[in-house]
């Protein structure tokens, strides 16, 4: 178990019915803090004992545009992009302009089948504001993608972890500082938990390789899509714009 220090602050402390009170009335603020600071609390916590693994994987292809239909005008119509990637409506539904419900296929792990649902934003940036550290700020506009909020349905009670958490950062932009334009990105994926007892027994390399295995094929996954679905409905948008004469 790991332990976290937590300090309550001077007013805390002297607030209240301490017999020192009427000892220190006649103190400074500052003396009086000195002399009842307090020591630490320590609050424990399990997540020391929580396993961790995480996936990353990046994407790296010829990007063509035209003039009236560049890449950063197509990243604007949001709806349209997540469409591309999450193409199936019966399993997502839009909950605000940047944030989308989606119930994931079921996932196989270890003895269990879990049904994930998950709330993702995608937020655009552009001008170098608020880009992650891997991306050049020269990069025109980018497409943020990052899981808020999950659920894990489809367990019994006994097989519930007892925490669980799960991480997702990706980004995608176009890059012109070459002689051709490129569309880039970054994605990583990470589960952290701690099993019920009664998969606690599970040997940890076990745990590391199944859950590797899903993380990694829940990546390759989304690399896909973009690749294919997210470049093919690009190209239909650049056919549904007017040419602009250049």
């Amino acid at each position: 178990m790991a332990e976290i220090a937590v300090v309550p602050s001077c007013r805390v402390v002297l607030g209240g019915g301490s017999h020192f009170n009427g000892r220190l009335t006649n103190l400074s603020p500052k003396l009086q803090c000195r002399m009842l600071r307090p020591r630490p609390m320590l609050v424990k916590t399990q997540m020391t004992n929580a396993s961790t693994y995480t996936s990353r994987i990046s994407t790296d292809i010829p990007l063509y545009e035209i003039a009236g239909a560049s890449f950063d005008q197509y990243l604007d119509d949001k709806p349209r992009v997540f469409r591309a990637i999450f193409p199936d409506k019966r399993r997502s539904q839009q909950l605000n302009e940047e944030e989308w419900r989606i119930h994931m296929l079921p996932i196989k792990f270890l003895f269990l089948t879990v049904y994930p649902v998950i709330d993702m934003r995608l937020k655009c940036k552009s001008n170098g504001t608020g880009y992650p550290p891997e991306v050049p700020c020269h990069i025109s506009k980018l497409l943020e993608l990052d899981i808020i909020r999950w659920e894990l349905q489809g367990l019994d009670e006994m097989l519930e972890p007892s925490q669980f958490s799960l991480g997702v950062k990706g980004a995608l932009y176009p890059d012109r500082s070459g002689l051709r334009s490129r569309l880039k990105g970054q994605l990583q994926m990470s589960i952290s938990f701690v099993l019920p007892p009664m998969l606690a027994l599970v040997p940890e390399n076990v745990r590391r390789d199944v859950s590797e295995s899903v993380l990694r094929g829940l990546v390759e996954n989304m690399k896909n899509k973009v690749n294919c679905s997210l470049i093919s409905d690009y190209s239909e948008f650049k056919r549904e714009r007017p040419k602009t004469l250049t």
